[in-house]
C-alpha cells in the first residue's frame, strides 16, 4: 500500500478517518482546522487515489516522538495499511533523528509486533501533559502505554533528573 506524505487537500480526508474513530474514544477529536495547522505530521496510504489510512507522527523534541491518530478505512483493516503507515512514521523519527518513539493504544499486540514495548503513562510526560488533559478518559484511561527505544531523560515539559522520576512514578 503507498504511502506518502499528506498535503492540505488531504485535510478532509484526513478529518473524516478521524471523525469515525472519535465517538467511542478510540481515537482523540481533531478538528479540520488543527488537521490543516499539523497536516506536515501526517502521513497517508492511498488506494485508486483515495486515501484509506492516516497517521501522524508529533514531534517533541530529539528526546521524543508519538505515533498518533492512525485510521484505517474499516474495509482495509487486515490488509497491511496501519502497518505501513507506521512504518513510514518510523522512518520519519529516524530521520529526525528521534531517539525514543511512543503512543497510547487499546491494540498493544499490533503495535509490538513493529517493536514496542509497554511502558508506564507518568514515564511520558509530554505526552500526558499535551493530550490528556483533554481526553474525556483521563480519570479512566483504558488505554495502554508503548514505547520503542530509550525513556527519554529529559522532557520539553522542564522535567529531567529527580522532578521526571517523581512525576514517573505510578500512582
Amino acid at each position: 500500500m503507498p504511502v506518502r506524505s499528506a498535503v492540505l487537500p488531504d485535510a478532509a480526508a484526513i478529518s473524516r478517518l478521524i471523525d469515525a474513530y472519535a465517538p467511542d474514544g478510540t481515537l482523540l477529536a481533531r478538528s479540520l482546522a488543527e488537521i490543516s495547522e499539523n497536516i506536515r505530521d501526517f502521513v497517508v496510504a492511498e488506494r485508486h487515489g483515495t486515501v484509506v489510512g492516516c497517521g501522524a507522527l508529533h514531534l517533541y523534541g530529539m528526546h521524543l516522538a508519538e505515533i498518533r491518530s492512525i485510521a484505517v478505512e474499516r474495509e482495509f483493516h487486515g490488509h497491511g495499511v496501519g502497518r505501513a503507515l507506521v512504518e513510514a512514521l518510523l522512518r520519519e523519527a529516524e530521520r529526525q533523528h528521534v531517539a525514543s518513539v511512543c503512543l497510547f493504544t487499546r491494540i498493544p499486540e499490533f503495535f509490538a509486533g513493529a517493536g514496542f514495548t509497554v511502558t508506564n503513562h507518568h514515564s511520558l510526560p509530554d505526552k500526558i501533559l499535551k493530550d490528556c488533559q483533554r481526553c474525556p478518559r483521563r480519570h479512566a484511561c483504558d488505554e495502554v502505554a508503548m514505547v520503542r527505544g530509550e525513556l527519554p531523560a529529559v522532557t520539553t515539559a522542564g522535567l529531567s533528573g529527580p522532578r521526571l522520576r517523581e512525576f514517573a512514578r505510578p500512582r
